[in-house]
């Protein structure tokens, strides 16, 4: 059969199952057997070597760490002292109140990972604090569905360690990489919303009173064991003191003790959050799992790498290639979470951008960005989902409240494109070169 008519094929059926209801996981094996039963008379050993590899993998050991980190941490008052201990620094700056949105979900989303629980946990706190204060309604939604993608650019981040395993790279390695853009989003959205805050002044409640330096130095200390934490994760990977397992076991040990020293660790806390990281954790890695045979199919049937020919005969230009991927996992975003999109489709994208000439950290940071921008694309966008439940709107009124931030990320996926090396892989190879 040619490769054509069996890679049409194979996707039909990876599309039924996943219509059908079939999880995932499974989904995903169920195709790689069926590729694989037309290369090989015994797949089953392939499955087994494959479920084995990609579960029994040191470096993904990480991934579980840095999940029950953050459920650890959620369940802590975490939230609530972001917005007040970063309150203060920005009562001067037009648009005030509106900016610790950015900066509180870049903060929760460095120690979270995720988008979703990023976006629901300060927008419990901010939302009713904003409303009480007359900030516009609009304008604190848009920033708090969009800001809430920064949990998984902002490292360590769950889909970044997701992708350097399917992709085959360092994790440390795409972390650093995501420093630079994840400042850059934080660095426009706050932009935007001070130039929107000089064009309707109207919209803004009154001026605040000033604090004292001293006053703003005391509201924030309860931020100091947190920055600590992050600093001390972050840093020592970067650092190369640690490895991203050694870090995330790190991480663990210290949100313990933070949630101990806040009198949030309870036996009923330490519980929930070792069950939530179970069930999380679990589902990724059978993922990875299913995602790892089916490449491991893929591959011995010739198809990424006849594809990757084709695409290269094509005469698309690098760019080209880039600007067709990105418009194929922006409509993927529109149907199925972040984790989904890297797994299905490692195995056939990463042989075309490779031989496109492509860094394939470079690539990863590219992918995160674009399911960045899936979280606030209708119609099955998750943070809009989040925020429709938080805030009683309409998906379609949330969708509309983010487009300026949406904006906002496609601007940072050009930018990172044009400048690819000075904003993304100049940084690990000037920290890691060393």
């Amino acid at each position: 059969m040619a490769l054509t008519s069996l890679a049409l094929l194979l996707l039909v059926l990876l599309c039924v199952l996943l219509a059908g209801g079939l999880w995932i996981a499974l989904s995903l094996a169920a195709t790689g057997l069926a590729a694989m039963a037309f290369v090989h008379p015994s797949p089953g050993t392939f499955l087994a070597s494959a479920f084995w590899e990609a579960t029994g993998s040191w470096t993904l050991a990480a991934l579980p760490m840095f999940v029950w980190m953050g459920e650890i941490l959620f369940r802590t008052r975490l939230s609530e002292e972001l917005f007040n201990g970063l309150s203060p620094w920005v009562r001067r700056i037009p648009g005030r109140l509106l900016h610790v949105n950015i900066l509180a979900c870049g903060l929760f989303g460095s120690v979270s990972g995720s988008s979703a629980a990023t976006c629901a946990t300060v927008s419990k706190i901010a939302l009713p604090e904003l409303r009480r204060r007359g900030y516009d309604e609009r304008t604190a939604i848009g920033s708090l569905a969009t800001a809430g993608t920064l949990g998984i650019m902002i490292p360590p981040s769950i889909i970044m360690v997701v992708y350097a395993v399917a992709a085959e790279v360092s994790i440390v390695r795409v972390f650093i990489a995501g420093l630079i853009p994840g400042v850059i989003v934080m660095g426009l959205f706050s932009l935007y919303i001070a130039v929107w805050a000089l064009l309707n002044p109207a919209k803004q409640p009154p001026m605040e009173p000033g604090m004292g330096f001293g006053a703003k130095l005391r509201q924030s200390a309860q931020l100091i064991p947190c920055a600590l934490l992050i600093v001390a994760v972050i840093g020592s990977m970067f650092a190369g003191w640690a490895t991203a397992t050694e870090a995330a076991a790190f991480g663990v040990a210290g949100s313990l003790l933070l949630a101990a020293l806040t009198g949030t660790l309870t036996w009923r806390s330490f519980l929930d959050s070792l069950a939530g990281a179970t069930r999380l954790s679990c589902m990724i890695m059978f993922i990875l799992a299913g995602a790892a045979f089916l490449t491991k199919a893929m591959a011995l049937t010739g198809i990424p790498a006849a594809l990757a020919e084709g695409v290269a005969t094509l005469g698309l230009g690098p760019y080209g290639i880039i600007a067709i991927l990105a418009c194929v996992y922006i409509v993927l975003g529109t149907a199925l979470d972040g984790v989904s999109m890297i797994v299905l489709t490692t195995s056939i994208v990463v042989p075309i951008v490779d031989k496109a000439g492509f860094d394939l950290v470079w690539f990863g940071i590219f992918i995160v960005l674009l399911v960045e921008i899936a979280e606030v694309t209708p119609p099955l966008g998750f943070n809009l989902f989040v925020m429709q439940t938080m805030t009683g709107k309409e998906q379609g009124e949330v969708a509309l409240a983010s487009l300026p931030f949406f904006a906002m990320l496609v601007l940072t996926v050009a930018l990172i494109t044009v400048f690819p090396v000075a904003l993304v892989t100049g940084l690990p190879d000037l920290l890691l070169s060393r």
